[in-house]
């Protein structure tokens, strides 16, 4: 056997309608992301699960998805699959709750085959996060693919991928490595710190021990627990609080209003509870965003700090 032959497969049989780029495009970041790949309709993701590297991929054939592992993980991540491409996802109230708004009514009808996914594994999505905070999407980006890349490993599979770091390198690099990245100190010093607590965070039963380990580790607020624990937990209800946009995006699709600070947007969502995340979600999906003002954000460089 070679690593691009399937260690492991299961058919699965999604409810009609169902979309599966749409619900699984939280796992990839951007279509050049090094960790994940999204072919023909195919998802095609690598990670570093408890029984070692792996990939998964996840293909529509007829009505049904094929999910197969490669590597020493690919049993575990197709035991999961399901969850990851968003089969479990419990919209049980959602419909009750999208039917007092007419534009999250109008929405949930438009994306019913969303689902919201659920990969079980923390971390992948705390070194995302992490790099993202408070700097412009490319920024983040640039980051995120120059650290893999920097600390990854071929990842098993029939498509050339990445595996994520391992946690243990990343807590043990000194902060000034991650400079020619794009990364501060500040956000260099926080991405160790949560590396040095990885498996603690791996052992969290829910999204609410794990977003109180986060939000215990200096350097990690709201909004990264809630960026964390609606993708590694599939939450429902995780609203990324702080973050520049969301607010804006909220308020607009509800209110009519351009602009609007965090208690806003919570007061906006609170008729949502419990699918709060769910509502931003939809937004997102649907490509709403409130008027811009004013310039764009400056892309910055600490590559030479």
């Amino acid at each position: 056997m070679t690593d691009t032959d399937p260690t492991a497969s299961r058919t699965l049989r999604p409810p009609p309608g169902f979309r599966l780029v749409a619900s699984v495009r939280p796992l990839t970041f951007s279509p050049y992301d090094p960790c994940a790949r999204i072919v023909a309709d195919a998802l095609f993701w690598a990670a570093r699960t408890p029984d070692g590297p792996a990939t998964l991929a996840l293909r529509p054939v007829g009505g049904e998805l094929v999910a197969e592992g490669y590597g020493p993980g690919g049993g575990w991540l197709v035991e999961r699959a399901d969850a990851i491409a968003g089969l479990r996802d419990d919209l049980t109230g959602f419909a009750t709750l999208a039917a007092t708004n007419p534009v999250v009514a109008r929405l949930a009808a438009q994306h019913a085959g969303l689902r919201m996914p659920a990969t079980g594994l923390v971390f992948n999505r705390v070194l995302r996060a992490v790099l993202e905070q408070k700097v412009t999407g490319k920024e983040a980006y640039r980051a995120y693919a120059a650290t893999v890349r920097h600390f990854g490993a071929p990842a098993p599979g029939p498509v050339r991928l990445l595996l994520p770091p391992e946690p243990a390198a990343i807590a043990a690099a000194p902060y000034w490595l991650f400079h020619p990245f794009g990364v501060e100190q500040r956000r260099a010093e926080t991405l160790r710190r949560a590396a040095a607590t990885a498996d603690r965070l791996e052992r969290c039963a829910d999204s609410t021990e794990a977003s109180r380990v986060l939000r215990a580790i200096p350097g990690v607020g709201r909004w990264t627990a809630a960026e964390v624990v609606r993708v590694a937990y599939g939450d429902p209800d995780a609203v990324s609080v702080g973050d520049f946009h969301v607010p804006n995006t909220v308020a607009w699709a509800l209110a009519g209003e351009a602009r609007a600070d965090d208690a806003r947007m919570l007061e906006l969502l609170e008729p949502f509870r419990g699918h709060r995340g769910r509502v931003c979600r939809l937004l997102e999906a649907a490509g709403v965003q409130a008027p811009r003002f004013g310039p764009r954000a400056p892309i910055r460089s600490f590559a030479r700090f």
